[in-house]
């Protein structure tokens, strides 16, 4: 069976309800919300993995128990005794996000430390996915294990999607974050920045700016992603924009990019152009902001490509 890997965090997540002051338990991060909607739109001959490390406290059970049941493969999920997960918090103002985090304890920040690990999580992987946010939360050492395995990996055949998702505090720099992200383009063919994001950071004058460094950097694809506005596909020398579907209702932007990755991918994955990829990613990312929290019940229904 074909397989997918998404490799990174999943964490606690608290999302705001209606009521002040209250709050809804559940379970996202970057990387797991695009597997999570990746499970759902692509067909049951895919398997979708997602590898990460966790606890082996209860916290850490249920939310193995939360991945078995979206259908994820959690075979290549690390268990530490002396850790657990990490935790955030959503807070909204007119639909847009901001998040407090608690992962100093997050066993995740040390799952890339056995090399042996990260091989056997690429092993017959048709393409891994991970983000910059993967490669943030991880010690130098670790990282540069991961961009190791990965660019063996691509090198024997497989196929690497990155998604920048530039976190400067997370970082120890913003010379490091830059420095690492560009590694990581090197070694992917399937690049998905956000405009916004790279502007402030690389000080790209336009998309076609930031499509043209992450080709650069050797990107066959590059998808560069900027909020309502048209999407930009750069893939070889040819470039492309995709308009996305005007979205009538913002509830909370969390996990717009994630989502529209996983359309993207799961589309991309199916035989389908990027023009269309990028609808299908723009259209689920429409869905999935008009509702609360990261992981939407029900945003991907019919949508599955080809039917």
């Amino acid at each position: 069976m074909p397989r997918i890997v998404s490799i990174g965090e999943c964490m606690v997540e608290m999302a705001p309800l209606d009521a002040p002051q209250t709050f809804r338990m559940g379970f996202a991060g970057d990387t797991l919300n695009t597997a999570w909607y990746l499970r759902q739109l692509l067909s049951e001959d895919w398997v979708v993995g997602f590898a990460t490390a966790v606890g082996t406290d209860a916290v850490s059970d249920r939310m193995l128990g939360f991945l078995a049941a979206a259908g994820l493969d959690t075979d290549h999920v690390a268990r530490s005794i002396d850790a657990t997960v990490g935790l955030y918090l959503i807070e909204l103002r007119d639909g847009e996000r901001s998040f407090s985090y608690w992962r100093g304890q997050s066993a995740a920040r040390r799952m890339a430390d056995n090399p042996e690990w990260i091989d056997a999580v690429l092993r017959d992987a048709g393409l891994a996915y991970l983000s910059g946010i993967t490669l943030a939360i991880l010690p130098e050492a670790g990282r540069q294990n991961l961009l190791a395995a990965l660019a063996r990996y691509r090198l024997a055949g497989g196929r690497v999607a990155f998604d920048p998702n530039l976190r400067p505090r997370l970082w120890p720099s913003a010379q490091v974050m830059m420095a690492s992200v560009m590694q990581a383009a090197s070694v992917a063919d399937i690049a998905l920045p956000s405009f916004e994001d790279e502007a402030a950071w690389f000080g790209d004058t336009d998309p076609a700016a930031t499509a043209a460094r992450y080709a650069g950097a050797g990107a066959a694809l590059t998808v560069v992603k900027n909020g309502p506005a048209p999407i930009l596909l750069r893939q070889g020398a040819a470039s492309l924009w995709a308009t996305p579907d005007p979205v009538a209702t913002v509830v909370d932007t969390t996990a717009a990019g994630d989502s529209f990755n996983a359309g993207f991918l799961a589309a991309w994955l199916a035989g389908k152009g990027p023009e269309a990829a990028a609808r299908l990613g723009a259209t689920l990312a429409g869905r999935v902001i008009g509702g609360r929290g990261a992981l939407v019940e029900g945003a991907a229904t019919g949508l599955r490509p080809g039917g």
